[in-house]
């Protein structure tokens, strides 16, 4: 008989199906020529500084915390009813990365005229990116011996992180822009906390590798 699908595990499911109509709205919007205009004309400025949010911006970043909230939730009620599966530990990598590394990747890249503040290093994403392909080249190592590696506390740490500096980028810097949008570029505070995320996202990959080391060596699973 089939295991049925428990409540933790069909919130992660409800996490990737929400991360994959976050990333189509955003190709659709930025593709179809029609919306670059509105998109740039969509800023609202605070303050005498010059510093603004974008209502777009604004609207992904809503979805975009709701999506980052069933993280938590799910996570909290597996542990809270012990309902934690190999299903789920599978699942909400894949569910993080596809919202997280999205969401990297669109904010690396200035698809149309909006400011530079609100983009996400680009070298700080290649070096996440490399991070979660050595990290999944692992975890696939590890599924060949019928061992499923799941996400640590370190790996929460990083994802906890990323999503709060994607955030801040998404808000143009807000509230932070209200006083550093003349400071040295690379050196806003946005920018601090995106190369805090990279680095707490290498080191995470670096516990990775050496706790599950015997993976790629051929030794045998400590269990």
């Amino acid at each position: 008989m089939k295991q049925k699908i428990n409540l933790p595990t069909k919130i992660t499911i409800s996490r990737i199906v929400l991360a994959f109509c976050l990333i189509l709205s955003i190709f659709i919007m930025y593709l179809v020529d029609e919306f670059h205009p509105f998109i740039s004309n969509a800023n609202l400025y605070i303050g005498s500084s010059g510093a603004y949010v974008n209502y777009i911006m604004v609207i992904i970043f809503a979805v975009f915390v709701i999506a980052s909230l069933t993280d938590f939730l799910d996570g909290y009620l597996a542990r809270k009813n012990n309902q934690v599966t190999d299903l789920g530990k599978f699942l909400d990598p894949i569910a993080d990365k596809m919202l997280v590394n999205s969401m990297l990747v669109f904010l690396s890249i200035n698809f149309v005229s909006l400011n530079d503040h609100l983009r996400f290093p680009f070298f700080c994403v290649i070096l996440m990116i490399i991070r979660d392909l050595v990290v999944d080249g692992l975890r696939f190592m590890a599924a060949t011996k019928k061992v499923v590696i799941s996400a640590n506390i370190y790996g929460k740490l990083k994802t906890v992180f990323q999503m709060i500096a994607l955030s801040i980028v998404l808000l143009n810097g807000f509230p932070f822009n209200l006083f550093d949008s003349n400071w040295i570029r690379y050196l806003h505070i946005s920018d601090i906390f995106c190369y805090i995320a990279t680095l707490i996202s290498l080191i995470s990959g670096v516990i990775y590798l050496t706790e599950n080391i015997h993976m790629i060596i051929g030794g045998k699973n400590n269990e």
